[in-house]
């Protein structure tokens, strides 16, 4: 990542930023859900949500809260309760359009995947909207055309999910602790 590139976590004076990008990126198709919505996912879990810095300028910003395999967060509502998953759902990533084409959302989903495995978190999921399916695809999620989004989300959102890279999940670990004389003691919750 170049030197005047910087990641970390959303911080309560980054909220303007985020809000205009986000209405920036998601207001033109009737997605965009405003700071009291976004400002609830981030708070459900801080650890998992990050902004892109360019210098003094943050540029992108990337919302991520624990969420069952094949649910989603309701876009019609704030999030009330915190739900206790070992997959991740990457609600948005989001780069301001004139520093699209440079790899930062892929420098972003690094980062945030890094994340993902160090928390122990086995998989990630998301909905791709407008057409970005095939960004998602290229880094590795793949689609899951039986989970029907709901409307709000747009006419051609699709579910999609991958594992987290290196981490082994709660079904293969036990799987493997099965086949010895005894599990490992941090196996077994």
């Amino acid at each position: 990542m170049s030197q005047d590139l910087r990641v970390r976590h959303i911080s309560g004076s980054d909220w303007d930023a985020v809000v205009e990008l986000e209405a920036g990126a998601y207001a033109g198709v009737g997605l965009s859900e405003g700071r009291a919505a976004l400002r609830s996912r981030a708070d459900a879990s801080p650890a998992t949500c990050f902004v892109l810095d360019h210098g003094n300028r943050t540029v992108g910003y990337l919302l991520a809260l624990p969420y069952p395999m094949f649910e989603y967060p309701d876009l019609n509502r704030m999030e009330d309760l915190v739900l206790h998953s070992r997959n991740l759902h990457l609600h948005d990533l989001v780069i301001a359009g004139e520093f699209r084409g440079r790899g930062l959302a892929k420098c972003l989903l690094r980062h945030f995947t890094a994340t993902a495995g160090a928390k122990g978190y086995e998989g990630i999921s998301l909905i791709a909207v407008s057409g970005s399916d095939t960004f998602w695809s290229a880094n590795g999620y793949r689609a899951h055309r039986e989970v029907a989004p709901p409307t709000g989300y747009g006419a051609d959102a699709v579910y999609m999910s991958r594992t987290v890279p290196g981490v082994r999940t709660r079904r293969t670990t036990l799987a493997h602790a099965s086949s010895h004389r005894a599990p490992l003691e941090d196996e077994v919750s």
